[in-house]
């Protein structure tokens, strides 16, 4: 499959606070979803650092490896390089500029929690990527 010009690729930034597990999953789901049809960024306002160990064995159980990821802080240069801006229990924290979309997901956070109640929101996170990306006429490679 021919490579996409990164000029022509919808760009998405995922966005929570720690950047440990809910920002992850998703920007993992969609590189993995999308090839190289989408452009991916996750960030935290708060990283922690490292991704959450529950986050990377529920992953993991999808076939889908984030141990090597690392939290990143939140920049206005990630939010301005960006088409959609996803954020996910971030709050106020994400600076807002016009021509962006914006889309608040409400997930429960998987911040202490054993992989038994990740589970279900890696589920949540992958159905709501696969509709992101039938919203920005990307088709699944997956």
């Amino acid at each position: 499959m021919p490579s996409t010009p990164a000029a022509d690729r919808p760009s998405v930034l995922f966005v929570c606070v720690h950047n440990a597990g809910r920002s992850q999953m998703a920007a993992a789901f969609l590189t993995h979803l999308a090839e190289d049809a989408v452009e991916v960024r996750s960030a935290g306002s708060a990283p922690a650092d490292t991704v959450n160990p529950a986050v990377v064995e529920a992953m993991g159980e999808v076939g889908i490896d984030v141990s090597a990821e690392t939290p990143k802080i939140l920049t206005t240069e990630a939010v301005r390089a960006s088409d959609v801006v996803i954020t996910m229990g971030c709050g106020d924290t994400c600076p807002v500029f016009p021509g962006k979309t914006y889309l608040d997901w409400q997930l429960d956070d998987p911040a202490g929690q054993g992989v038994d109640a990740v589970r279900p929101i890696r589920d949540e996170i992958e159905s709501r990527v696969r509709g992101l990306l039938a919203t920005l006429g990307v088709r699944p490679g997956a």
